[in-house]
């Protein structure tokens, strides 16, 4: 019986990674001048980054998390989780010579943490919904659903509750074409507009706050308001490419949300662009959230987790961003600052 389970489990994980690769099987593949990866064509073209990390910088990423724990001790639990880039999931083998193993670099990732950093890992959870649109096609981010399947294992390891997406409304913005446009200016992603499909939790009470940053050059914040009442979703009109903005409208805040669940959990999110989709679908699972982005916080962490009575703290960047040592650096100076 047990041998016969872990035959049909591999038999799985090999059909939907050849899922993966044939999704885009015979179909046109070139990269642009500024290295964006276009597949296919028509209205299923999709575009992704390459990715090129260095094991090193994953090293330190790995290190970051591990001086949180060191820091913070048994008061608070640490998580690791990064995010793959969409070129993990869809990337011919015509073009892998394009792009660097992402699954590797996460396992470099993972084995220079801490056994007390809780890693979190998203390959098999999101290459089973790969079929899915779990990554837009026109847009770098990963799309919203690709956001509910990481947080829902990542509720999973961290022991709280969590609903099912059937709970939520679902709202869409059509028409949509996002960044990969711009990045590439490839006139085939323009012609390939998506829907943007968002999920809004019900049945659950929450209350947003937000400090709002004004920077100027290398991200230097020139200002910041006072703590404010804010939403956590924005409305886009159809054909508006601003729809990732949707969540807390962007990058430039920290974000508190407190909501009617009543755990005793109080979550604080190290993040980028990619953590924004994350939050909403953890109002069931935390009593407050604390959303942090790892370009613009400007407080020492110790004391705005002391303040807060912080109970977990989660590393969700991109895979690439995981590997940006000014993403690193942030982090420890986060703890001193």
């Amino acid at each position: 019986m047990k041998t016969s389970y872990i035959v049909k489990l591999l038999t799985f994980l090999m059909i939907s990674q050849i899922c993966i690769t044939d999704a885009y099987a015979g179909e046109p593949v070139r990269r642009t001048r500024s290295g964006i990866i276009i597949i296919g064509s028509g209205k299923n073209v999709r575009a992704v980054d390459p990715f090129g990390g260095k094991s090193e910088n994953g090293v330190m990423y790995a290190e970051a998390a591990n001086r949180y724990k060191e820091v913070f001790g048994d008061s608070i639990h640490i998580y690791c989780m990064p995010i793959p880039i969409a070129v993990a999931f869809y990337c011919p083998e015509e073009a892998k010579e394009w792009t660097s193993d992402m699954r590797a670099a996460v396992d470099t990732i993972f084995t220079h943490l801490q056994d007390a950093v809780v890693k979190v890992n998203l390959f098999d959870v999101l290459s089973a919904h790969a079929d899915e649109p779990i990554y837009s096609r026109t847009d770098h981010h990963w799309a919203p659903l690709g956001a509910y399947y990481a947080a829902k294992e990542f509720a999973r390891t961290a022991g709280v509750s969590f609903e099912d997406l059937s709970t939520y409304e679902a709202d869409t913005v059509h028409q949509y074409v996002g960044t990969m446009y711009k990045f590439s200016r490839d006139i085939a992603v323009k012609n390939a507009p998506e829907d943007f499909v968002y999920y809004i939790p019900r049945d659950v009470e929450y209350n947003t706050v937000s400090i709002r940053y004004q920077v100027g050059k290398n991200n230097t914040i020139l200002k910041e308001t006072p703590s404010t009442d804010n939403r956590f979703f924005y409305d886009f009109e159809d054909g508006n490419n601003q729809a990732y903005l949707t969540f807390m409208h962007g990058d430039l805040n920290t974000t508190t949300v407190k909501t009617s669940t009543k755990n005793g959990r109080r979550l604080l999110i190290l993040k980028d662009s990619f953590g924004n989709a994350l939050p909403g679908y953890l109002f069931y699972s935390f009593e407050e959230i604390h959303v942090v982005d790892c370009r613009y916080f400007n407080k020492n962490i110790v004391t705005y987790a002391k303040d807060n009575h912080v109970t977990d703290i989660l590393f969700a960047n991109n895979v690439s961003h995981a590997h940006n040592i000014a993403t690193s650096t942030a982090y420890l100076n986060y703890l001193t600052q």
